[in-house]
């Protein structure tokens, strides 16, 4: 049976993330004509990025952003619900090269594809939200009911 833990649901906190990263994107698109994939503004020319050339300038504000945003939150409203779930280091590690190998070979992560994609209609966003999804789905029904 499902189940929504009600002191992890907070559905208007949700809301407004939402809306912000959409607007976000609107503005990115809109104003700069660039598209607001993290993977891809995090990792797309490491090296002119770690030279700070001034045509990347965009993207350490980008990245500084989401930093700034993240200290803003546990300022103002503590800790991130669930963040206090133990995970090792072994666990984050493979983790965090799984979503970096899936962000390469998918062109792209949930921002870029799910928010910009889609919206663009395009039809390899679809495809890449849709395989997203689907393992997202399949890791949680493995870590919780077979590992």
């Amino acid at each position: 049976m499902f189940h929504i833990d009600s002191t992890l649901f907070a559905p208007w906190p949700a809301l407004a993330g939402g809306v912000m990263i959409g607007a976000a994107a609107g503005i990115m698109a809109l104003v700069g004509g660039k598209i607001m994939g993290c993977s891809g503004i995090a990792g797309g020319n490491l090296h002119d990025l770690l030279e700070g050339i001034p045509t990347q300038r965009w993207r350490w504000s980008f990245l500084l952003g989401v930093l700034l945003g993240t200290l803003g939150w546990l300022v103002l409203r503590g800790p991130i619900p669930g963040a206090d779930q133990p995970l090792s280091w072994l666990a984050a590690t493979v983790g965090g090269l799984a979503v970096g190998f899936g962000t390469r070979l998918g062109s792209g992560c949930t921002s870029g594809h799910g928010v910009c994609g889609i919206p663009r209609l395009s039809k390899r966003s679809f495809v890449a939200v849709a395989v997203f999804f689907t393992t997202a789905m399949l890791t949680v029904f493995v870590t919780h009911h077979i590992v």
